[in-house]
């Protein structure tokens, strides 16, 4: 094989309509637009309207809202925790806090903290320092002779409580 003779599949391709060619061509003189009107000239785009009716999304009623005030934190798990100890890139023996995460590579950006997440195993006792974790992930740590010290705890489906 060449590469002259590299073709697509038939019926893979499918030659685009010319449009305005003729009257043997299906499509010509007005090319399918209809005569005269906004819509037969070029450069118009009404998305959503419905010839003066109230547009359908207008007419619909609007839902649910964005919260401002939302968290976005940066998630790990125990077991990419573990696996950066294994791989040397964290020492197990210090307190691993969230700069330490983001030096070593385990977190891309830290956001509005980082929160520990249960999935996994830990080998060794570790220190953490750091903004959020689950009762999973928090009990797994004791288990495995650590401590978690949150600089923040955020209680889950107590966001936003007055």
């Amino acid at each position: 094989m060449k590469l002259t003779e590299l073709r697509d599949n038939p019926g893979a391709t499918k030659k685009r309509m010319r449009v305005g060619r003729g009257p043997g061509s299906g499509k010509g003189k007005t090319a399918g637009r209809g005569i005269k009107g906004q819509t037969s000239r070029s450069g118009v785009a009404i998305k959503g309207f419905e010839g003066g009716q109230m547009p359908l999304h207008r007419r619909l009623p609007k839902r649910g809202f964005t919260n401002i005030f939302k968290k976005s934190f940066a998630v790990i798990n125990l077991s990419t925790v573990q696996s950066a100890v294994d791989a040397g890139k964290l020492d197990a023996k210090s307190v691993i806090t969230e700069d330490m995460l983001l030096k070593s590579g385990v977190v891309r950006r830290i956001r509005d903290g980082v929160r520990l997440l249960g999935r996994g195993e830990l080998t060794a006792p570790m220190k953490f320092e750091i903004t959020g974790a689950s009762k999973a992930a928090v009990e797994a740590v004791e288990k495995a002779g650590g401590s978690i010290k949150l600089s923040a705890p955020v209680v889950e489906g107590e966001a936003g409580a007055a």
